[in-house]
């Protein structure tokens, strides 16, 4: 894989506090990676070094093969940068915003309105072109942040927080234009946030970032298998509330017995009518055969795979 971005011992130090310590980390040319952490975890502090805004205290950053301390200017050309809150000319409508933007890029100013006029259609501004910025909601403003980056022809978008008070379906559609541009242009997306689900939905691959060091860096299905390798299945299931016996108590007890013998499996826990088995591997028929053959009546049996929210937390834990 041809990699868009190397980090090699990335360190910023503020007298004896490292807002990063010493990062190593490469991103492949049109992935979507989810920088994922808490407020002051050190993303934005990264972001800033990559984009030549703010100097290492050491290590080395090649951002489209450029370097960002020596090379501030040409880094700035590849990268499309939408931070937390989006700043434009608020007495400006969005078109003359991004024809504006064009201008600044080098473009004529037809061929700026153009291509503005596209991009607007294509974040779905087309009806709100001549509303001026300053009317615009957040999420519409989040909109124009995407379109106004994509008029440079940027190779890298680097997204910091960008579904900050934005609604659901704005955020939807944010999200679904987000992996557009991935899978469609081959655009490399970096997406800073400590929206777990959001980073679960787009991205290839997640880096969990706290207190300046990343922790953990892989995709979903590999963090999980790290974490819960020996617990990496998640059975859950129902039995029938409404059968109930003498020997119900006796049966259940069996019942666990015989599936904590079931190989691969580390944990069972009955809980009334519910049960939740933590296994190393997919023991669902032999589930259902003990659970069927002792007699009881099960009404569903589910496979759940560990996603981030875990994954997270048991970072956070150990």
């Amino acid at each position: 894989m041809e990699h868009i971005i190397e980090i090699e011992g990335l360190t910023r130090k503020y007298d004896d506090f490292f807002a990063v310590d010493h990062l190593d980390l490469k991103i492949g040319k049109g992935e979507v990676f989810g920088l994922l952490g808490p407020n002051g975890a050190g993303k934005s502090t990264t972001i800033l070094m990559m984009l030549g805004l703010t100097e290492p205290t050491s290590g080395n950053v090649r951002v489209c093969g450029l370097d960002p301390v020596h090379q501030p200017i040409e880094v700035k050309r590849k990268v499309g940068y939408l931070p937390e809150d989006v700043g434009f000319y608020d007495d400006l409508s969005g078109l003359e915003n991004l024809t504006y933007t064009g201008q600044l890029n080098g473009l004529s100013r037809m061929e700026a309105e153009e291509k503005a006029l596209g991009l607007l259609a294509r974040v779905g501004l087309k009806e709100e072109k001549d509303k001026k910025a300053g009317k615009y909601s957040r999420g519409m403003r989040q909109r124009l942040g995407v379109a106004d980056v994509l008029m440079k022809n940027p190779e890298v978008i680097i997204l910091d927080e960008p579904t900050l008070g934005i609604d659901p379906t704005g955020v939807k559609a944010f999200l679904q234009l987000i992996t557009d541009l991935s899978r469609k242009e081959g655009i490399t997306v970096l997406f800073s946030s400590h929206h777990l689900y959001q980073v679960q939905q787009v991205c290839d691959r997640v880096g969990i970032f706290v207190s300046g060091r990343l922790l953990a860096c892989g995709g979903i299905d590999s963090l999980s298998e790290q974490l819960f390798a020996d617990e990496s299945f998640m059975i859950e299931g129902v039995l029938d509330a409404g059968v109930r016996t003498s020997s119900l108590k006796e049966d259940l007890k069996k019942t666990k017995r015989q599936l904590q013998d079931i190989p691969g499996v580390a944990e069972v826990r009955i809980e009334e009518h519910r049960f939740m088995i933590s296994s190393s591997k997919n023991v669902a028929p032999e589930v259902a055969a003990i659970i069927v053959g002792g007699g009881l009546h099960l009404n569903s049996l589910s496979n759940r795979e560990y996603g981030l929210d875990e994954i997270y937390t048991r970072y956070f834990q150990e």
